[in-house]
């Protein structure tokens, strides 16, 4: 009989396929950070427990095109700063991928937030513009000019959180306690610049980031980098707990119920 590419694969296939993946070279990006200061309220309404606000209420933005061999990729991510106990890092709220192949190992492994969208990184001469978009909305856009070099830094670890789990098949709750993930990412940086510029948040329904505003703008760099990453169950968290937190992995209807602060443009 003919090969069933759906059928079970061998034991050997297997382990060809997992060393090939242990084999990968370093894959370089090119990307926009952008760091500022937000209200320390809206840093606290959106962890979920057990996470929690460190001493500075700040937000981070990447917008990183990624050297992909023949599959150019473009990443994004809104995260907010937090600590689970000990532990100070990074919580995602959204992660914008231009391909489905990026976004599905990180939500089923790592439990990541990430969400098809647009990423954008453009350079005329000095000027840079970056941008996140989806559903034709550009919710973030990072503008600036290259103001001069960086000394890049020395590699360095952070950790981002993420609480991985799955809806439950009856329509309401999880399928088993969800976990939390301590993600734990290696960088190393061959090229920084720092940018003169500014940050623009617009409003969207479905990406609310308009909510954390640019309170003051700690600094924008545009570099190259290569990342490794790992992964470790940190514990079970309380589903009760959790569940009023789950509307920010998707993109429900019901949001557009769900208007704007007070006061806000």
């Amino acid at each position: 009989m003919a090969r069933v590419r759906y059928g079970a694969r061998t034991a050997a296939e297997t382990a060809v396929a997992r060393a090939a993946a242990a084999r990968l070279p370093d894959i370089w990006s090119t990307g926009v950070v952008a760091l500022w200061e937000t209200d320390p309220d809206a840093v606290a309404a959106v962890l979920p427990p057990p996470l929690e606000p460190t001493g500075r209420p700040l937000v981070r933005v990447t917008i990183s095109r990624v050297d992909l061999p023949g599959y150019p990729l473009g990443a994004g991510s809104v995260s907010v700063a937090a600590a689970h106990g000990a532990v100070e890092g990074w919580y995602p709220l959204v992660m914008p991928m231009t391909h489905e192949r990026a976004l599905i190992g990180g939500r089923e492994v790592f439990g990541e937030p990430k969400k098809l969208g647009e990423v954008v990184v453009e350079r005329d001469g000095l000027v840079v513009n970056a941008r996140l978009a989806r559903h034709g909305i550009a919710f973030v856009e990072v503008r600036g000019a290259v103001s001069g070099p960086l000394p890049p830094p020395a590699p360095a670890e952070r950790t981002d959180f993420y609480f991985k789990f799955l809806p439950g098949v009856e329509g309401a709750g999880f399928d088993a306690d969800p976990v939390l993930v301590h993600c734990v990412r290696g960088e190393k940086v061959r090229r920084l610049e720092r940018l003169t510029g500014d940050v623009v948040l617009r409003e969207s329904m479905y990406d609310p980031v308009a909510d954390l505003p640019v309170r003051r703008l700690v600094e924008i760099t545009l570099g190259e980098k290569t990342t490794d990453q790992r992964g470790r169950v940190a514990g079970r968290v309380s589903a009760e707990a959790l569940l009023p937190y789950v509307h920010q992995r998707y993109d429900d209807p019901a949001q557009i119920h769900d208007g704007p602060p007070e006061g806000s443009v």
